[in-house]
């Protein structure tokens, strides 16, 4: 039996309250480094000037999160407090992107004992993971010689938030930005000062945002379990645009793109959706998932904020406009994905190398060789 409309909107209501205390969250990051001072705070991401470092920090922070959401966001504040800047973050936005994947390939684990299950389940977590790798491969050279996607997204937001230099009004942020100064007032109330008031600052900030998305997570699937999987069932064969459409709708109301990629897997594994079928379901996802770093933005100072996540946006759609249209590059990551789950069958041990090397080990080679 579902939930009544009375539960429905006690749901929604706190789908809404969880939503303010995620902006605060963000908000609360911004200003934990302008506690500790611009040039410190500064320092903290001295590193991240080389790319490769960005992307590889990129990958770590969202696989050790779990959560793309919760990087994007991070990220979106630090660049609207002006403490990372659009270009060095765009990386880093990138990295999410490939260290998000890591959940649904964790989840298709689930099959493992069952041959012909977990080959189908492995294939449909690791197409994800191919699509993403390959974008960013293709995407982060470009990037670093022409800065398109850092351009497109400054002329988007000049459209939307007014020319360089103007502060981007939230019809929010005030009420936001009261709530966040409440905060820093109580922990300055108890007697702390600059890193020790930056760090519960920050602390606070980060389980803002953390414990907001899970929730919001968890009562939106709530709402939305019950009817998901007839949905998808129904509509998906119809139409690639369709399971895109269905993707970003399920991203945008879970507020988690690991949501919609990871109930894909029994689907998948029980050999109800072909990957063809759910291929499309992934990249809407990619799509949806970039709705959070928007949110973050309407809690930013400045406008690169919006600039940063506008990236993120422009990135994923970019990624789907190289592959989708053409029928031979999109069954590259889809053959990819059904090799590696042909192998991953006949040696388990090579699951554990892949999820290790790619989302691990690589990322932390990274860190230590670029990072400044």
């Amino acid at each position: 039996m579902g939930p009544t409309a009375q539960q429905r909107l006690v749901r929604v209501a706190a789908v809404i309250g969880f939503l303010i205390a995620f902006l605060v969250g963000v908000k609360l990051l911004g200003a934990s480094f302008k506690m500790v001072g611009k040039d410190t705070a500064k320092n903290l991401f001295d590193g991240l000037t080389n790319p490769f470092a960005g992307l590889a920090v990129g990958i770590l922070a969202t696989v050790l999160v779990q959560s793309s959401s919760v990087t994007t966001a991070v990220v979106v504040g630090l660049v609207g407090d002006g403490q990372i800047s659009v270009g060095h973050a765009v990386p880093v936005i990138m990295g999410a992107n490939i260290g998000t994947s890591v959940t649904n390939t964790l989840v298709s684990l689930g099959h493992i004992t069952r041959s012909a299950e977990f080959r189908r389940a492995f294939a449909g977590a690791t197409m994800h993971d191919f699509f993403n790798l390959i974008t960013v491969i293709v995407l982060l050279p470009i990037e670093l010689a022409t800065g398109f996607l850092q351009k497109s997204a400054t002329a988007l937001t000049t459209m939307f938030a007014g020319s360089s230099g103007v502060t981007y009004k939230s019809p929010i942020k005030e009420f936001i930005g009261s709530i966040a100064k409440w905060f820093i007032k109580l922990v300055e109330g108890v007697g702390l000062e600059g890193w020790w008031a930056a760090a519960v600052a920050l602390a606070i900030g980060l389980a803002l945002i953390v414990v907001s998305l899970i929730f919001i997570t968890k009562i939106m699937r709530s709402l939305l379990a019950g009817r998901l999987e007839q949905s998808l069932n129904r509509v998906l064969g119809r139409s690639g645009i369709i399971g895109m459409g269905v993707g970003i709708v399920i991203t945008v109301a879970v507020q988690s793109s690991s949501v919609t990629t990871s109930l894909l897997i029994p689907l998948i594994g029980a050999g109800i959706l072909s990957l063809e079928v759910a291929f499309p379901i992934t990249l809407g996802a990619n799509i949806g998932t970039t709705v959070t770093a928007l949110l973050a933005a309407m809690a930013a100072d400045k406008t690169s904020g919006l600039t940063i996540a506008l990236v993120h946006l422009l990135f994923n759609i970019t990624g789907i406009l190289l592959v989708y249209p053409f029928p031979p590059l999109r069954r590259i990551p889809i053959r990819l994905a059904e090799g590696l789950g042909s192998m991953a069958v006949r040696n388990r041990l090579l699951v554990l190398a892949y999820i290790l090397t790619v989302f691990v080990v690589v990322p932390l080679l990274g860190v230590l060789i670029f990072r400044g």
